[in-house]
């Protein structure tokens, strides 16, 4: 390994350290090998109204020559808020070039929810959560424990507003099951050119009783629009909090395109902690691997 290269996986090392110990719980490690980070930042310390994960992805070119791969991830996080905010973040990284910049990306972050809990802004809707970010994470990303009887299916009614029957189904691959603690995960595969066939495939796995019966069916896809030359891409956790980013981030990691990914999980009563990520985005990357 070259100097560089040392010094610069030494900066790596040094700066994950140092935000695992300021953030402590709001630091979670999603995947080691892959270098792939996630910090969840407030507005507030004692009662949180607006809240946001951001995902990070360090290349080996980190901080020297090359910036980390992000995404932000809110429910509420939509349209100019979001471009404003990715504006600030990448303005940040010109100004620090050959810099660690990830604390400083946290603490705009957190500027910008404090302004919107200080502004007129609705406070966000409160989803669907999971009882283990509840037991397992104390207040984790949670603003009410009441949790909403919400069909996952229906997020994506604002893109379709009704199936056309002359729609393909796209085959649906199935992974093997994952068991850790009683919890068991799988992964379902289709490929997908668009929002349709995304809603028939859900609507299809729905069909089936036992992934209907599921704890979180947690779900992302992207489809590469030719034309336009970018991707129409989304996510949902159905509960699972966090889980739909993580696993949208994997798949732009492994540029994974016109493809949705599902991925199943059976609650079994035993807290697994940050491995129920780890184990969601292994079943996933084997099968989109496949």
């Amino acid at each position: 390994m070259a100097a560089e290269d040392k010094e610069g996986a030494q900066q790596q090392v040094d700066e994950i350290e140092a935000l695992s110990s300021i953030y402590g719980e709001d630091w979670c490690v999603v995947d080691e090998d892959e270098k792939i980070y996630c910090i969840k930042v407030t507005d507030s310390l004692d009662q949180p109204k607006w809240t946001l994960c951001l995902q990070v992805m360090l290349p080996p070119g980190y901080p020297a020559a090359e910036p980390p791969v992000y995404q932000l991830n809110a429910p509420w996080l939509r349209g100019q808020d979001y471009v404003d905010l990715a504006n600030s973040l990448e303005e940040i990284y010109v100004q620090n070039t050959g810099e660690s910049i990830l604390y400083l990306w946290v603490e705009r972050i957190r500027e910008a929810l404090i302004e919107k809990a200080q502004s007129s802004d609705p406070e966000p809707d409160v989803k669907k959560t999971s009882a283990e970010v509840v037991e397992d994470d104390g207040d984790d990303y949670l603003l009410d424990r009441q949790p909403a009887q919400e069909d996952p299916i229906h997020v994506l009614s604002y893109v379709v507003s009704e199936v056309q029957e002359d729609e393909e189904l796209p085959p649906i691959h199935h992974g093997s099951p994952l068991t850790d603690r009683r919890s068991t995960f799988q992964a379902h595969l289709a490929p997908v050119v668009t929002p349709r066939q995304v809603k028939r495939v859900l609507d299809k796995l729905y069909e089936n009783k036992k992934i209907a019966s599921a704890t979180h069916n947690i779900y992302a896809y992207r489809i590469y629009c030719e034309d336009k030359q970018t991707f129409l891409q989304d996510c949902e956790d159905d509960g699972e909090t966090a889980a739909g980013g993580r696993l949208l981030h994997l798949m732009q990691i492994l540029n994974a395109r016109d493809v949705l990914v599902v991925v199943s999980r059976w609650y079994g009563g035993v807290l697994l902690g940050p491995d129920r990520f780890k184990h969601i985005n292994n079943c996933a990357r084997a099968l989109l691997v496949q």
